[in-house]
């Protein structure tokens, strides 16, 4: 049972990130699915408990993606390159509607959600500062506390459609600026250099090409 719940739920939320969560009701999602609406109903007992459990397993696996790329031996700055690959990966295979879906029509579910989101990236970017700190790789006279707050609350407006419409703006562009505007914030002479070495530039370069 526990197997067969995890695969629906897996499976139903690369439907809402493939196509939103508002266009997609419960007919459709069991189409998606190759199930009956009925045994769909087995497992969740409305769409929005649907979104919840889909919400959840993205936050887990957000969370052991971070936890992964912490543990890699790399500096503070390649980490923060890590971490800005896998955002990107994200970002670029998620419809633009889902966060506005989400907080409009589930905002229960979407408030637990960045609340929990709120402390995942409050740990990864903290520690990252204290990291780059003792690498001298960040600059000594920012305060972590401070930074790693501006950095959320960066990361919640690039969310809000009322400051970047997804008409005008992609997600992935605005991520990307606010990602270079905060490194290059609190990376030192020292930090600087990394960024600005070849293989890291040329990787940059690539992404954005393509």
């Amino acid at each position: 049972m526990e197997e067969k719940l995890l695969d629906i739920i897996n499976k139903a939320l690369s439907v809402f990130m493939r196509k939103g969560i508002k266009s997609i009701n419960m007919d459709d999602m069991s189409k998606e699915l190759g199930i009956s609406k009925k045994t769909l109903y087995l497992f969740v007992k409305d769409k929005e408990e649907l979104v919840e459990k889909a919400t959840d397993l993205f936050c887990q696996r957000e969370i052991e993606a971070i936890k992964n790329i912490s543990n890699e031996k790399v500096n503070a700055i390649d980490e923060s390159l890590l971490i800005k690959k896998w955002v990107l990966s994200v970002i670029e295979n998620v419809h633009p509607a889902v966060a506005f879906d989400l907080e409009k029509y589930y905002p229960t579910v979407s408030k637990k959600m960045q609340e929990n989101r709120r402390k995942v990236v409050y740990k990864s970017i903290y520690n990252n500062i204290l990291k780059g700190q003792k690498e001298g790789l960040y600059r000594k006279d920012i305060s972590p506390e401070i930074v790693t707050r501006i950095y959320i609350g960066r990361m919640e407006m690039l969310l809000d459609p009322n400051v970047f419409p997804p008409q005008h703006f992609l997600m992935s562009d605005v991520y990307l600026e606010s990602f270079h505007y905060h490194i290059r914030g609190i990376a030192s002479e020292k930090g600087l250099k990394i960024l600005e070495q070849p293989k890291i530039k040329s990787k940059q370069k690539r992404k954005n090409n393509s």
